[in-house]
């Protein structure tokens, strides 16, 4: 574990209290993430709502791929509340989609419990996670997201987190926004 893999971090203070990203284990954390991914809400975005081996698999290709994109649980008080991919974008095939710069940071969120939803936490933990990860990971020179368009709460809440708006982008998945969390820009917005 180094200070650029998220687990080497440290616990983070946030309004909400304390937060922690932790290595995704298959075994102890599949249960719950194939739970939190056949929630609707979740479903809508992610795609992976079905049996236990569609959710087995989109982690298992994470853990045992080429390591540019790793999977975390993050934990608010010691407790599991979300799920996060943190990976290099500019080895993603995002990369075709943007103009990416070498060593940016990508993000992928869902918070799980629906009772953790619309309360403001996903702005204040993907501040968080933008902090850590700039401060981190100083090749970088900022932070990228692409949620889908028509999920507006987590545009919404990449907007609360600093994030700006760069552009709309059409992946063979979805159509969506690109968000940009500068260096330069983080004290600012």
């Amino acid at each position: 574990m180094t200070v650029r893999d998220p687990a080497g971090w440290g616990p983070a203070t946030t309004p909400a209290g304390p937060f922690r990203l932790v290595p995704v284990r298959a075994g102890r954390d599949l249960p719950l993430l194939t739970r939190w991914m056949n929630d609707p809400a979740v479903a809508a975005f992610w795609e992976l709502a079905g049996p236990p081996a569609l959710t087995a698999d989109h982690v298992r290709a994470q853990l045992t791929g080429d390591g540019h994109s790793v999977p975390y649980l993050g934990l608010l008080g010691g407790t599991p509340m979300s799920y996060w991919e943190v990976y290099r974008a500019d080895l993603d095939p995002l990369a075709r989609h943007y103009p990416a710069r070498p060593h940016d940071t990508g993000l992928h969120v869902l918070i799980g419990p629906a009772g953790d939803r619309g309360r403001g936490l996903g702005g204040v933990l993907l501040r968080t996670v933008a902090d850590l990860a700039l401060d981190h990971r100083p090749a970088s020179s900022r932070v990228v997201a692409e949620p889908d368009l028509r999920n507006t709460a987590s545009v919404a809440a990449f907007l609360k987190a600093g994030f700006r708006f760069s552009a709309e982008a059409d992946l063979p998945a979805k159509r969506a926004a690109l968000m940009i969390r500068d260096r330069s820009l983080r004290h600012v917005l």
